[in-house]
């Protein structure tokens, strides 16, 4: 999917757990982590490939850590390249939410999947809120189109109250990542006509 989308959009923001694997990848700590190690040379493929493509791949510059995935867990911003061994990145921090926002106000078409962070809890849920009120309020003005789809996606913009800004909403999950994949639809096949 990744490999995919480098090679059709101008920028690629991945946070959430999915970013712990491409940090570790380029060296940074991400201590416990939700993170897939084993994956790291395919993160490397992937950003060589979004390089060579011209694609700005948009990673955290500062997180949040706890040492517990708990609601309200004491918890700091940091510097990606300074989480302790014992820490656990549970969201992305303000200077990567304002970058996030930037990328937003530049561009004139987002497909997003995926939270920013832990957004079931508090207060990992604010980088994944943060973003979803900026790039509804660029809907709503009229300066951005924004499709978002997958259950989790869904479920964070209705947590941050702006699932009926966007654009568009798709509530299903799976077909939407093989459409976003390349794949072609069952539904969509039939759908077509030849002559």
């Amino acid at each position: 999917l990744l490999a995919n989308l480098t090679r059709k959009v101008d920028q690629l923001i991945i946070g959430g757990g999915m970013a712990n694997t491409f940090l570790a990848a380029q060296g940074h700590g991400v201590g416990t982590s939700l993170c897939e190690h084993d994956l790291a040379e395919t993160a490397r493929t992937i950003m060589a490939g979004a390089a060579a493509a011209g694609c700005e791949i948009i990673l955290p510059s500062d997180v949040v850590v706890a040492e517990a995935f708990a609601a309200h867990a004491p918890h700091q911003v940091m510097a990606i390249d300074a989480v302790p061994a014992a820490g656990m990145i549970l969201d992305a921090g303000p200077e990567t939410v304002a970058r996030i926002s930037a990328a937003f106000a530049q561009a004139k078409t987002l497909i997003w999947n995926g939270p920013l962070g832990a957004f079931e809890i508090a207060p990992f849920d604010a980088a994944t809120v943060a973003a979803a009120r900026a790039a509804a309020k660029l809907t709503q003005s009229g300066d951005l189109i924004s499709v978002a789809g997958g259950g989790d996606t869904v479920a964070a913009l209705n947590h941050a109250g702006v699932a009926d800004d966007f654009s568009y909403v798709s509530t299903a999950g799976g077909a939407f990542l093989e459409w976003m994949e390349g794949k072609t639809l069952p539904g969509v096949a039939a759908l077509e006509t030849t002559d």
